[in-house]
């Protein structure tokens, strides 16, 4: 039997630590693989110090994370998209609710994958650079497919011109980038907002506009090019994101939807230890206060907003759709581009917990992914 090593989270608020695991065995619908490149999230270090609030029905022992990268080494017997030796990357579900097991998280060496939430990736494209893709394209397909969101329709080859737009509040994020080449697939013109020295990369991505977020006028300005036009929904990603989405939206026609990928407060100063719950306390405050500022708000422009939860694609069509129909063929025919650029931020199950701590601290329009 081929050994198997995992980060494990052994209870809530526990410390990382590296042990031992069951080798998995691929059952119906499933794949193992040997992984070469984990991306790390804020997902990640959340549920280990917030999970009483973000994942209270998790089982510990657990073993988390979503986005990894690898080589085939078993798959199910009623597989039949992939072989032993495909090169694929695939969104891991040990944290869904309704996937909860610890042999499908992506932290290990050997990780279980749904058949239908993997993609097979060619031959030039990098495990470290098709990595970051899983979290990333699962929130942004989410927000934009998904039937209770915006319900575009679905991404294509030559998918013909719709004549709306979506507006991607925080591009040049993992979630926006994303966002930004799906909506355009699906035959939407997209403006978005990031900071100057990212308005190149989401423009090579397809998006028609950008505009600088921390300009005082960028609410106006947007307003200014939407003007005549029709929109098919917003995604607001990061903090202070939602607001300017309402007032933007708020006087035009169209859908006047905004898919939430960011809470109103921040869980990131929630330590593990000492100070959790007063932290915790407050950040749970902090964003029902402002959940209820906003939805007042929302209701006086008669917009409608909505928080995304970036592994429900999971059980419904826009997994298969995403991974099985869209992702495979256009990634090997280069319509779709691995996105952000990935920096190598260790080597081993035992560099990530550091990775997930400077993702904490901040990177721009970059995924920080450790190899194995």
């Amino acid at each position: 039997m081929t050994d198997n090593t995992a980060l494990w989270l052994s209870s809530k608020r526990a410390a990382f630590t590296v042990g031992a695991a069951p080798f998995p065995t691929a059952q119906s619908g499933e794949i193992v693989i040997r992984t070469r490149a984990i991306a790390v999230n804020p997902m990640d270090r959340l549920v280990q110090t917030s999970g009483d609030l973000m994942t209270p029905y998790l089982h510990y022992p657990a073993i988390v994370g979503s986005d990894v990268a690898g080589d085939v080494v078993a798959v199910g017997a009623d597989v039949t998209r992939f072989r032993v030796g495909d090169r694929v990357v695939g969104f891991a579900g040990s944290t869904d609710k309704t996937r909860n097991r610890a042999a499908e998280g992506a932290f290990q060496t050997y990780v279980v994958l749904l058949e239908h939430m993997t993609a097979a990736i060619p031959d030039a494209l990098a495990f470290e650079d098709a990595s970051a893709l899983p979290l990333g394209i699962s929130t942004a397909a989410c927000a934009l497919f998904q039937r209770n969101f915006l319900a575009l329709n679905a991404p294509a080859k030559g998918a013909r011109a719709i004549g709306r737009i979506v507006l991607v509040w925080g591009g040049s994020t993992s979630v926006g980038v994303n966002a930004v080449q799906l909506a355009v697939a699906a035959g939407y013109e997209v403006i978005a907002t990031a900071s100057p020295r990212n308005f190149d990369l989401l423009k090579r991505l397809g998006a028609t506009a950008v505009f600088d977020y921390r300009s005082p006028t960028v609410v106006a300005d947007i307003g200014a090019a939407l003007r005549g036009k029709t929109v098919a929904g917003a995604v607001a990603i990061g903090a202070g994101s939602v607001q300017p989405c309402i007032d933007i939206l708020g006087p035009c026609k169209g859908n006047r939807f905004i898919a939430m990928a960011t809470p109103p407060a921040s869980f990131d100063a929630v330590p593990a230890g000492r100070g959790h719950w007063r932290k915790l306390i407050a950040a749970m405050a902090g964003t029902v206060a402002g959940n209820i500022a906003l939805a007042l708000s929302a209701r006086r422009k008669k917009v409608t907003l909505k928080m995304i939860w970036g592994s429900t694609l999971i059980s419904n069509e826009v997994g298969p759709m995403t991974f099985e129909t869209f992702l495979p063929e256009a990634l090997a025919d280069g319509r779709y581009v691995a996105a952000p650029a990935v920096e190598i931020a260790g080597h081993g199950l035992a560099a990530i917990p550091a990775a997930l701590e400077r993702q904490r601290r901040g990177v721009s329009a970059t995924k920080l992914v450790v190899t194995l």
